[in-house]
């Protein structure tokens, strides 16, 4: 294994391009997660080994995926990804972008409530700490 995972350098393109090219989704959940809103900070478009989270709280282990359309046709792919942030003691939650336009309100109470969730430290991988 690596010994780093983050953000790791021939990544860097593909990260600013998703920051570049951010989602109507992508832009109201950001709003809501950005500047410490949630009591923890937040990075947006972190890559974590070879993948790349939406958002990323380091503090709590928690990544946050937005799934449109696309995700229908890739979800092998989605589901090695959340084994692989799992297998590093990493929750992943995930929503679909039309669950954020019809009421962002519920979804960021779901994302308040796994926040307040402890995070077993057995789960902790030491590379992310």
């Amino acid at each position: 294994m690596a010994d780093h995972l983050h953000n790791i350098k021939r990544l860097q393109d593909a990260r600013i391009s998703l920051r570049k090219e951010i989602t109507l989704e992508e832009k109201l959940l950001w709003d809501r997660l950005r500047n410490t809103k949630l009591g923890v900070r937040f990075r947006r478009q972190h890559s974590i080994g070879n993948f790349i989270a939406d958002f990323f709280c380091p503090v709590k282990r928690i990544i946050i995926e937005l799934d449109g359309n696309q995700h229908l046709d890739n979800q092998e792919y989605d589901k090695e990804r959340t084994e692989y942030f799992v297998s590093l003691g990493i929750r992943v939650i995930r929503f679909w972008n039309w669950e954020l336009r019809e009421d962002i309100s519920r979804v960021v109470k779901k994302v308040e409530k796994e926040l307040a969730q402890p995070h077993p430290a057995s789960e902790r991988h030491p590379l992310l700490d």
